[in-house]
């Protein structure tokens, strides 16, 4: 106990907690005010008689060293009384909420505080794996999902309430919460029977706040702060848009596939994606984001229904060009059924290159370790040793796999790559990369 309580107060002793500093500030300004009325003192006593009430007070029947060793011993005394009590009157309260101690916390906030500038970009259920790992080491992580679903309840809210669908805001909400408590998991609940059969309480909570704010920016707001999020979570866009694909068949016809929820259904090879409309701008607090970011992930998540809506709002695009960021692809780990049959990690930055053109990503992680797994899962390949990806792009290959489900990405072991990535002091940006007009 004893060790435990002298490595403790050792912890106040570290730099970057923000309190030694303060504490010899106040300590000077004690001295500085001391010094003051002693000079009041003399200007006043100077060549008077003074009162025994005041000899007394000033303890001028000791000798003049002992005046002062008495007068500094009351002083420190008092005032580490008060700070003592200030902090069980201010401090406690909030240390007794947590199993943390206040150090502890204090040491924490400001680590967090000094961490990377992060903007992922993507949506589905690849994107919280990112943002589990990065709010353990930045609390400047902002989450932009797509406004593009229209399938479940989601898509139910959409079509009957007419607001921007909610799930992904939802899912990475919850990522970013400080703590997977109650709230979180009230929040994540789904309902299985009657009317509301289908819905999460979430989505219902996002939708009820978006009519009460008046949009569904200020709703993810206020929902941030009741699950105490880290970062920030934001939609691509708020004007009502859809997506759209181009789709070979199987059997050779090239069809026009309306709904992100239909694509997928469709046999055939996907040519392209669009928005519909077309011309919906990005949200001007992403646009902020990108371009005050240190690092920029695009993904993981559904390649064509995930991360290419995001990157297809206008504005989107030209911030990525503008941003001294390093913009990092995570190609996914698996295949995608119905949107990535078959496809290689160079096929995936392909894809992207076809809908935003070249010169926005500067590297790509990928994963190398494929583990069998019991649904047989098909895993992306690598490119070619001499495709001309290799000629366009810093490819990081290094195991990223989930040991218990290696079809999905490990936060941990994203969070380190991206670290990495981060800690480079040069910027990575390829030099041809044009200027948006």
């Amino acid at each position: 106990m004893v060790r435990e309580r002298f490595n403790r107060w050792q912890k106040w002793l570290r730099p970057g907690i923000y309190i030694k500093r303060w504490l010899v500030v106040l300590a000077l300004g004690l001295i500085i005010f001391g010094v003051g009325v002693a000079q009041l003192y003399i200007i006043v006593a100077e060549g008077r008689e003074l009162s025994p009430l005041i000899q007394n007070l000033t303890l001028h029947f000791l000798p003049p060293l002992w005046r002062v060793v008495v007068a500094a011993t009351i002083g420190i005394c008092l005032f580490s009384i008060a700070l003592y009590e200030l902090n069980n009157s201010l401090v406690q309260p909030i240390v007794s909420q947590t199993p943390a101690h206040f150090v502890d916390m204090l040491s924490q906030h400001n680590r967090l505080q000094k961490g990377l500038r992060i903007v992922v970009i993507g949506g589905g259920t690849g994107l919280p794996s990112v943002l589990r790992g990065m709010k353990t080491v930045t609390n400047h992580v902002t989450a932009v999902v797509t406004m593009a679903d229209d399938g479940g309840s989601s898509g139910r809210l959409r079509r009957e309430l007419g607001i921007p669908p909610p799930g992904d805001l939802r899912n990475n909400l919850a990522a970013l919460a400080d703590d997977e408590d109650m709230m979180t998991r009230l929040f994540q609940y789904r309902f299985s029977q009657g009317d509301l059969g289908g819905h999460s309480f979430g989505n219902l909570f996002l939708t009820a706040l978006s009519d009460i704010t008046g949009n569904m920016e200020e709703a993810v707001g206020v929902a941030s702060s009741v699950l105490a999020i880290r970062g920030r979570v934001l939609p691509s866009t708020l004007h009502n848009v859809n997506l759209g694909a181009e789709v070979l068949t199987d059997d050779g016809k090239r069809v026009r596939v309306h709904g992100e929820s239909n694509i997928p259904t469709v046999r055939g090879k996907i040519e392209r994606v669009f928005l519909e409309p077309s011309n919906v701008q990005v949200l001007p607090e992403v646009t902020r984001a990108i371009l005050s970011a240190d690092v920029i992930v695009i993904g993981p998540g559904s390649l064509y229904t995930s991360i290419l809506p995001n990157l297809l709002v206008r504005g989107v695009v030209d911030a990525l060009k503008v941003s001294t960021a390093k913009t990092v692809y995570i190609c996914n780990i698996a295949q995608q059924p119905g949107e990535t049959d078959d496809y290689t990690v160079a096929e995936h930055v392909e894809a992207i290159e076809k809908h935003i053109g070249r010169d926005v990503i500067d590297l790509v992680l990928a994963n190398t370790v494929q583990r069998s797994n019991p649904y047989n899962t098909e895993y992306v390949e690598l490119a070619p040793q001499d495709h001309p990806i290799y000629t366009r792009y810093k490819i990081i290959m290094t195991d990223l796999a989930d040991p218990d489900r290696p079809w999905r990405h490990d936060p941990e072991k994203l969070v380190k790559e991206l670290l990495k990535i981060g800690a480079f002091e040069a910027p990575v940006k390829n030099l041809n990369r044009k200027q948006p007009s």
